[in-house]
Parts: structure tokens; C-alpha cells; sequence
């Protein structure tokens, strides 16, 4: 016959409950930063330059409208669709840059429009690669980002390609990478980049992002152009190794598309850059 024994079992359910507990609230293990608490994770593919600014960073404001000295973008890329280029021609926009592949795994399924829409209204345009160094190396992410969209040509009217390196949406900030296997990533990136198209990529960055993943990392200044994010009145401290900006992203809820740049200068600038 069976006989229970209530003070017993009482007993082992009271040793039992601290590790229990313990079990249930810790944190899991982690190799970088998480993503901010109570955000939802995204569909792969479905980044887009700038998207962390606004949680991480904040908005601030706007710049002073100074466009005599500056010329005004715009950056798009799926959340888009197809893109009304008469429109932002007509508002003063002279250049802009599509979001053409993620990784290894996605393209824009809207490249083609705005890629060749923007040309097509006389616009000078571009490609940029949205990175995510935890899933494939910088150079075979260079590789696919060139084979599908990213590379450069001679026209006076293509600029060179963007390496959008910023918070992770989908994990850790930093993508589980420490701050010298970042710059080796970034590094293995741009160097292929330059070898299939015979130019320096663009390094569109927050200065945030750019401190706290790579230590602020001073080596790139010298040879790539910098495209900084930061929605306020002025594009405050760069990164280390830039003494100026080339672009400006300023706002994510401009007209007609929401995310627009100011480029560091008058529209022959921008081609010059362009020519290279």
C-alpha cells in the first residue's frame, strides 16, 4: 500500500524552487549587444539603410535648410516599391542610392526601378549592400553585392558602391563579431570590392555604431568616403579617421520616400565622385 508523505514532498519542492527560478529568469547567452528590448525581430531581407538610427541614436531635428551649398538624395530600398523619380527630381533631389542586396541571400525585388528610374529622370545614382557580417565574409558578400547590382561604370553618372554597416536588426548589435574581427569584416569587404571594380566603397555608418563595434577604428579615412547617419540639426562627431563627410543621411521621414542626404557640396561634387 502506497504511503504519502506530505512533509516530504514539501520539503524537496522548497530545495527544488531557487534553481528553478534561477533557470527560468536568466538571461541568455549572448555574443554582442541585444537588440532593444521590446522590438519585434524583422523578416531577413527586409533592412534598410538607417533603420536602426532612430532607436539607437534618436531624432534630434533637422539641418538648417542650406542646400545652396549642399545637394540633396535620397536612399530607397523595398519598403519603397516603385519610386515616383519625377517627383523627387522635380523637388530639387539630384542623386540617389538604391539598396540592391543583404547578405548572400536577398536582392531588392525593386532595384531595377529605381536603380534605372532615377537614371532614367537624370539623376546620379547608386548601389549599396546592406551587411550582415555573422552570416558570410566580407569579401564573398562583396562578391554577391557586385554580381547583383553593385558594381560601377565609367558614365560620369554612377557612383560607387555603399557598404551599409550599422546595428543588427535581426540580434546582437555588433553581429557577435569583437571589435577587431569587425574591422577585419569591413576590411575583407572593401578590399574586394576594389578589386572587381576599381573603386573605394562607400562606408555609410553611425558614429555610435562605428564606436562601439569596431572601437572607432581610425584606417578607413583616408580612402573611403563617409556617409554618415545622424537625424539632427548638424552631423555632429564623426568617426575616427574622417575629418569631413561626403554624405549626410539627415531624415527618415523626408518627402515622397522618407530618407534623404545631403551630399558635402554643390552637384559637381557629386560627380566628381561619380568620375572617380
Amino acid at each position: 500500500m502506497r504511503v504519502h508523505r506530505p512533509g516530504l514532498l514539501r520539503r524537496c519542492l522548497t530545495a527544488l524552487l531557487p534553481t528553478a527560478l534561477s533557470l527560468a529568469f536568466a538571461a541568455p547567452a549572448s555574443a554582442g549587444p541585444a537588440s532593444p528590448a521590446g522590438t519585434d525581430t524583422p523578416a531577413r531581407g527586409s533592412a534598410h539603410m538607417g533603420m536602426g538610427v532612430p532607436v539607437h541614436d534618436g531624432v534630434h531635428g533637422l539641418p538648417r535648410d542650406t542646400r545652396a551649398a549642399r545637394t540633396e538624395g535620397v536612399d530607397v530600398s523595398s519598403h519603397q516599391g516603385d519610386v515616383a523619380w519625377p517627383t523627387l527630381w522635380s523637388s530639387g533631389v539630384k542623386w540617389a542610392y538604391a539598396k540592391a542586396t543583404e547578405g548572400t541571400y536577398y536582392t531588392n525585388p525593386y532595384f531595377a526601378q529605381q536603380y534605372k528610374g532615377s537614371y532614367a529622370v537624370g539623376m546620379i545614382r547608386g548601389a549599396y549592400h546592406f551587411a550582415t557580417p555573422d552570416t558570410s565574409s566580407g569579401a564573398t558578400q562583396a562578391d554577391y553585392f557586385v554580381d547583383h547590382g553593385g558594381g560601377w561604370s565609367r558614365d560620369g553618372r554612377t557612383l560607387p558602391g555603399a557598404l551599409d554597416i550599422e546595428w543588427n536588426p535581426y540580434g546582437a548589435a555588433c553581429y557577435g563579431k569583437t571589435r577587431s574581427a569587425m574591422v577585419t569584416w569591413i576590411r575583407g569587404f572593401l578590399n574586394q570590392y576594389k578589386a572587381r571594380t576599381g573603386r573605394d566603397a562607400v562606408i555609410y555608418t553611425a558614429t555610435s555604431w562605428w564606436t562601439q563595434c569596431t572601437g572607432n577604428y581610425a584606417g578607413f579615412g583616408t580612402s573611403n568616403p563617409l556617409w554618415i547617419a545622424r537625424y539632427a540639426s548638424t552631423v555632429g562627431t564623426l568617426p575616427a579617421g574622417w575629418s569631413h563627410h561626403t554624405m549626410w543621411q539627415y531624415t527618415s521621414t523626408g518627402p515622397t520616400v522618407g530618407d534623404h542626404n545631403r551630399f558635402n557640396g554643390a552637384l559637381d561634387r557629386v560627380q566628381a565622385l561619380a568620375h572617380g
